[in-house]
């Protein structure tokens, strides 16, 4: 009894050693796996904290790089509000320039057009020998002024030239040898004393001799023959063919 008491106590004392081994190789066991899990997590947990810290950092940059092409893009849209700004300024004083062009071209077109309608009566009036100077000039008006394809700078150039030509010949003294019908009805040769464009005389080389003044049909010439020495010598004078003196003949005041 004793012998197989004792083994029994033996069993149960290797048997309580072998669950002690078998206990503590178990918890060492899961405190390793235990052990290498936290190990892996802290991994995981460094790996994400480090891609974290990359893309706040890619992120931050993005946002530097947007934050700068926001404010290129701001810059640029005040420039362009400002140029536009501009550009509506200098197209509204490019309008005005042309409404006062159009309107000044208007004034001009009207006034040309009435200078071009009074031409043929002042021309009527205006001496033979200087409507025969400035005949191309004359050429030149428009038959209709009102409906003319002609520029409106070479209409005022022509009409400019017409008046400057009139205007210097009325200031001037012209003779010319002109035909003209005398009182007996018969064509003959005179010469034509012109002072300015307000009054004339003639005198034919057989003595006869008139006078002329302008009228609304042009000019009305009549017979004063005691006029011919006078107008002779006033002609001579003119001609550098005799000393200048004073030659008294009749003025016709309107």
């Amino acid at each position: 009894m004793k012998r197989s008491a004792w083994m029994t106590a033996a069993w149960m004392t290797a048997t309580l050693g072998w669950a002690g081994a078998v206990m503590a190789q178990s918890a060492d066991d899961t405190e390793r796996a235990a052990a290498e899990k936290w190990i892996e997590t802290r991994h995981v947990i460094s790996l994400e904290q480090q891609d974290w810290r990359l893309g706040k950092e890619l992120l931050t940059d993005r946002a530097r790089v947007l934050e700068k092409e926001l404010a290129t893009v701001r810059e640029k849209t005040t420039q362009a509000a400002s140029e536009t700004a501009e550009v509506d300024r200098k197209l509204a004083e490019a309008r005005a320039r042309n409404d006062q062009l159009i309107a000044a071209e208007t004034r001009m077109r009207e006034a040309v057009t009435v200078l071009e309608t009074r031409l043929p009566g002042l021309l009527a009036r205006t001496p033979e020998p200087v409507r025969e100077r400035i005949k191309p000039l004359i050429q030149r008006l428009p038959q209709n002024p009102a409906e003319t394809k002609i520029s409106l700078p070479e209409r005022f150039q022509n009409v400019i030239g017409i008046l400057n030509e009139i205007g210097k010949a009325n200031g001037e003294v012209t003779v010319a040898t002109e035909m003209r019908t005398l009182a007996d009805g018969r064509p003959a040769e005179v010469k034509t004393l012109y002072i300015g464009l307000g009054q004339a005389y003639y005198v034919s080389a057989k003595g006869e001799a008139g006078t002329g003044r302008p009228g609304a049909a042009g000019w009305d010439w009549q017979p004063a023959n005691g006029l011919a020495a006078s107008v002779t010598e006033a002609m001579q004078i003119m001609q550098n063919k005799a000393t200048p003196h004073f030659v008294p003949l009749p003025v016709k005041i309107p």
